[in-house]
């Protein structure tokens, strides 16, 4: 599965992070990384592939995503994790099960499954009361929005593709495109869903600027080297699910 990644060159530290989180927590996984970059080209393998974006700037965000969806068909599902989530924990049969269910699946065109924040406390805000369940017994939720579009996740690359296009040309900042995405109207047959049970932790890798002091912790920890902007983390630990 092609997994589609949000980041820049100067985020590389995150990426490779983000990365290494997945093959310790879940070495099978079927993910393709397929990285944007401007100059910090890697090498390819079997599990990432180096995409030439445009990317330093805001306004580069939605054309280096859209660039890594050149060759992908509509209908296809991909993974679209952006490199300032990165796993925690993950209850990985639960989620491979999920993923050969969407796939499969004509109506959904979006699953998230880790349920947290609005999804969980503002679930009359965030989502349709109606459940969905799936064959092995688990349920799922329909989401009313964009709620949690940043969270890593299925979606059909039609979603993404959409979800970017609509983006203006002029982004200020990264932060911003939270409150433009209010502006862009989900489309009827883009259904996007939430497990009613959450199945993932996710930490957050910056907050503001800074990286956050469990995702400093968790990089130190794997032996990556920190560019010199991120040795001064936060005091904040910020993760989002409980298992």
């Amino acid at each position: 599965m092609k997994a589609i990644v949000l980041t820049c060159d100067s985020y590389r530290a995150l990426t490779e992070h983000m990365i290494l989180q997945y093959e310790r927590l879940w070495p099978d996984h079927p993910f393709v990384f397929r990285i944007p970059y401007q100059s910090l080209r890697g090498p390819d393998s079997d599990r990432i592939r180096y995409v030439a974006a445009p990317g330093g700037t805001a306004a580069d965000i939605a054309p280096s995503v859209l660039r890594l969806l050149d060759d992908v068909d509509d209908e296809e599902m991909i993974y679209w994790c952006a490199d300032d989530k990165y796993p925690i924990q993950l209850v990985t049969d639960k989620i491979a099960a999920l993923m050969l269910y969407v796939r499969q699946s004509s109506e959904i065109s979006g699953l998230m499954f880790c349920r947290c924040r609005v999804t969980l406390e503002r679930p009359d805000l965030a989502l349709y009361p109606r459940e969905w369940p799936t064959p092995s017994g688990d349920i799922l939720l329909e989401r009313r929005a964009w709620y949690q579009i940043w969270i890593h996740q299925f979606l059909k690359a039609k979603v993404l593709r959409y979800f970017f296009s609509s983006m203006p040309d002029s982004v200020p900042s990264a932060k911003a495109m939270d409150t433009l995405k209010n502006d862009i109207i989900k489309l009827a047959d883009h259904r996007l869903f939430v497990t009613k049970e959450n199945f993932a932790v996710f930490g957050e890798s910056t907050q503001n600027g800074r990286m956050t002091r469990n995702c400093y912790d968790s990089i130190r920890n794997a032996g990556i080297e920190l560019p010199q902007k991120y040795r001064r983390p936060s005091r904040k630990r910020v993760t989002m699910g409980k298992l």
